[in-house]
């Protein structure tokens, strides 16, 4: 070796420089072909060209550091002389691939190239050393394409064309059914495409094709997909891709050759049977690119029972060393099997939860490992909604195809990414119907409800992709046709705009908009999400103990459905909704324009029943867990009727004139509502208000108490700034629980008083305002608007910007900014626990079913994070996950 820095790596002839452990240097790929080697297992053998090339050649302008070529050419000499064979050898060349791999896996996002090597003279030698005519020009002739398109931008279209028009004139359906002859003549019109595309003829000299080819695998790095799909799966702080240059093996061989694509087990259900495909007489990316439907993996077995057996074990060997379960990728060439790539498999939520607790039962994995390899987005995955039972009884499907990615999406039909993009913009839902996809169409796939196309099997590039983002997917429905701007399913023609409904679970393909219904708990998830809750449990931060999910929840429908997810509690009830009901509307809108507290008074008694009404299913619903319920927060404006007939009717309800009470609306107006007369400050000047919504709460507490329910309820002061209103107001409230609980100190004991921390100055003030409150719950919607004097509805305006120019790396109202909010968190939180050690803490923004805000609020010490209920199992995990990163 030269006496530099080492930036390649050889592996083959049984022994590897690198290993499994080296992924950063030598991507997932590369050090996946590594470990394989070391093991034994049969890996055609190559080099890799490490990621820190390509972290250089970015920085440099695109020039590659001093001493790599002479590597790799010391590398390819090792290679040639390990296999016996030339790069371009008239006799008997060697031929290689050249592909990406970086240290996170991107399936299809970046470029391969196969075949490389091959030129006339090595066509003619490999025909004769192989005595396979037809092999040899099929090679170099998917080496041209490959080349063409990605190494010098020849449209793939043109070689497609050409060799669709070959096989019309041929009047055959398949490649594998044109002769050695025909392909041949391909070859040449390929060159002579290659040829009027770039003004220069096809290159012979294989040296000139390889560094083409890794110029190419370098480039596409920051091609368009690539920086889309990075984006779109937040992978940050790579270094690059590596550059794997591996010998070729060839599935084209003949009729006892072929290549697949196979999971140690189900990658859409997670169940622990061997699950792939594999086609005949072909090359890789005929299996990924839905070409031909291939063949399932089982019927191997009857074709070569040896390689099947052989094959199987590989896979038990690779799944027990990296303990999960994984995606390989083999070829068999004239009965000979090779590994060409292993990685833990791409699965659905379903999958993953199911392979996480059969894993553990199997003793392959501890429960920490289960919890940590589940992410947030699959947990997601599983709480999509499904066709309603009610409707399958009578949909007839319009045909079935391969239930690629489960769930079901309803949507106009759409044939081009580019549409999908546009009618979504527009705000309309879309189901992408296609032959198949590509990389290019990933934007369009991202935006999708669902994708169904015609052919491709459980492993093609839509399959793939559709599992990894969650997206409903049916594959390989032959009887869809798409022929300009209208699909035919089946018996019944379709145009763009028409509505489908895709089943991903059964591949079913409906006609229509089908309603959906949402999922519930498999046993399955209730026993991963159970050990996450007792990672929970478990946890210990100084005098902190456990860590804990609440919902937001303001009915009891709502708490039903958060108490069915696993919330330990409602972390925030927000009582204004309440007062939306028809029952109550027309009373509190009373009250509103009422001039006296006596008349205030006289309606708010017509609701208060309903308020209790109200608590009482909550209460009931959480069956003694903690409610925090907060007081009325919104201005009074936002009651106020709009349309004459709602000013006519609370007109005549008040026995007013509809003039008088015009003028009584126009003095509710604010300037800046948000920043006005709501919150705490209605509970100031209009204290009635919530003395009625105290007495709702306690009389709803009573009378659970009294029927043996356990209840724990918290009163939450909202938009309060300074220490004296949470005085005034914990007064008044004390005062109407000691009223309303009489002898039941028990009761009037269990009922907690707290504060809305949701203004800057009240973090700041927080160790004044622990004196008269038992608990905060930081409301990270206002509080982040207040911090950034940012409207949470105006800032979609200028944020795109900001996120593009990386003045935020995030959405601030999506993940919680803690250089800034997330300080007075930890201030208030510093404050408070000065006054009161075991002051309780928590969050009840939208944040609070954030995983990244998660892991903050742990690590800021909070005791709970609040979040929608249908947020409550992502949040349980990465409760978990948090507690488990960061002990």
């Amino acid at each position: 070796m030269m006496d530099t820095v080492k930036l390649v790596y050889f592996f083959g002839g049984g022994k590897a420089e690198g290993s499994a452990a080296m992924r950063r240097e030598l991507g997932g790929k590369g050090a996946n072909l590594a470990e394989m080697t070391n093991l034994g297992i049969p890996v055609p053998p190559g080099f890799t060209v490490s990621t820190e090339v390509c972290r250089l050649f970015y920085e440099n302008g695109k020039t590659y550091p001093n001493g790599l070529k002479a590597q790799v050419a010391e590398h390819l000499a090792a290679l040639e002389k390990l296999m016996g064979k030339k790069l371009g050898d008239a006799s008997d060349p060697l031929l290689v691939s050249v592909r990406s791999g970086a240290e996170v896996s991107m399936p299809g996002m970046m470029d391969t190239i196969l075949n490389l090597g091959m030129n006339d003279k090595a066509a003619a030698g490999l025909a004769a050393k192989t005595g396979n005519l037809r092999f040899a020009w099929d090679a170099y002739r998917r080496f041209i394409q490959m080349y063409g398109d990605v190494a010098m931008g020849v449209p793939a279209e043109s070689f497609e064309d050409a060799l669709c028009e070959l096989k019309w004139k041929r009047n055959v359906m398949l490649d594998t059914e044109l002769s050695a002859q025909d392909l041949e003549e391909l070859v040449g019109t390929y060159k002579a495409i290659y040829r009027n595309a770039l003004g220069a003829d096809f290159p012979q000299d294989p040296i000139e094709q390889l560094w083409g080819a890794i110029d190419a695998v370098f480039g596409s790095w920051m091609n368009e997909r690539a920086i889309k799909y990075r984006a779109l799966n937040d992978i940050k702080g790579l270094a690059g891709t590596a550059v794997n240059i591996q010998s070729m093996v060839f599935g084209n061989f003949g009729a006892d050759s072929g290549t697949g694509v196979c999971f140690s087990r189900d990658p859409s259900t997670g169940v622990n049977t061997f699950y792939g495909e594999y086609l005949m007489n072909a090359q890789g990316e005929d299996v990924v690119a839905g070409i031909r439907t291939p063949e399932t993996i089982d019927k191997l077995e009857k074709e070569n029972a040896a390689v099947y057996k052989q094959l199987t074990d590989i896979r038990d060997r690779l799944e027990k060393h990296y303990r999960d379960m994984q995606d390989m990728e083999f070829t068999v060439q004239q009965g000979k099997l090779y590994i060409l790539q292993t990685r833990n498999g791409k699965r659905t939520g379903q999958a993953a939860v199911k392979c996480a607790v059969d894993m553990v039962a199997e003793k392959l994995i501890t429960k920490d490992e289960a919890i940590r390899r589940v992410s947030a987005v699959q947990l997601d995955q599983l709480l999509h909604p499904m066709i309603s039972v009610s409707a399958l009884k009578t949909a007839v499907p319009l045909t079935k195809g391969l239930n690629a990615s489960p769930g079901a999406a309803c949507g106009q039909i759409v044939y081009t990414a580019s549409d999908a993009e546009k009618w979504t913009a527009e705000g309309k839902k879309v189901v992408l119907v296609r032959k198949e996809t590509s990389p290019e169409d990933i934007a369009g796939m991202v935006v999708s409800e669902g994708i169904l196309t015609s052919t491709g099997g459980m492993t093609s590039h839509a399959a793939v992709v559709a599992r990894g983002m969650g997206t409903p997917c049916v594959c390989g429905a032959q009887e869809v046709v798409v022929t300009g701007n209208t699909v035919t399913i089946g018996s019944r023609k379709f145009t763009e705009g028409d509505y489908i409904t895709i089943d991903g679970s059964s591949g079913c393909v409906y006609e229509g908009d089908l309603p959906l219904s949402s999922p519930g708990i498999s046993s399955e998830l209730d026993t991963f999400l159970s050990w996450c809750d007792e990672k929970c449990a478990q946890s210990v931060r100084g005098p902190i103990k456990g860590f804990s999910v609440r919902a937001n929840a303001d009915q009891g429908p709502d708490a039903v459905q958060a108490f069915k997810f696993g919330a330990e509690g409602i972390g925030l009830c927000r009582t204004e909704h309440m007062f939306f009901d028809r029952d109550k509307l027309i009373h509190f809108r009373a009250m509103i324009v009422s001039d006296t507290a006596e008349q205030r008074r006289s309606a708010l008694n017509k609701i208060l029943p309903l308020q209790q009404k109200d608590f009482t299913a909550i209460f009931e619903a959480m069956n003694g867990r903690p409610v925090t319920i907060r007081l009325l927060d919104p201005p009074l404006h936002e009651f106020i009727p709009h349309t004459a007939a709602e000013k006519d009717e609370l007109a005549a309800y008040m026995g007013i004139e509809a003039v008088r009470l015009a003028v009584k609306l126009d003095r509710l107006h604010e300037m800046n509502p948000m920043l006005g007369h709501r919150g705490c400050r209605l509970g100031i000047t209009y204290p009635e208000i919530y003395d009625m919504q105290v007495e709702a709460i306690v009389r709803a507490a009573a009378d659970c108490a009294a029927r043996g329910l356990p209840v724990q309820p918290e009163i939450m002061i909202p938009i309060v700034c300074d220490d004296a209103e949470l005085h005034i107001l914990r007064g008044r409230a004390e005062a109407i629980v000691s009223s309303v609980c009489g002898g039941n100190t028990k009761l009037a004991d269990s009922i907690k008083i707290g504060s809305m921390i949701e203004v800057p100055r009240a973090a700041l003030l927080a160790g004044k305002l622990a004196q008269y409150a038992d608990f905060f719950s930081f409301g990270t919607n206002d509080l982040t608007q207040m911090t950034f004097a940012f409207s949470r509805d105006d800032a979609v305006k200028f944020l795109p910007a900001y996120l593009e120019q990386h003045i935020f790396e995030t959405d601030p109202f999506k993940t919680l900014d803690e250089a800034g909010v997330g300080a007075l968190v930890n201030f208030a939180r510093e404050q408070s626990r000065a006054v009161k050690p075991d002051m309780k803490l928590g969050i009840c923004g939208e944040h609070g079913g954030d995983p990244v805000t998660i892991d903050f609020c742990y690590r800021a010490g909070l005791n709970y994070v609040s979040c929608s209920p249908y947020r409550v199992p992502v949040a349980r995990l990465a409760a978990a996950q948090a507690v488990i990163r960061n002990s």
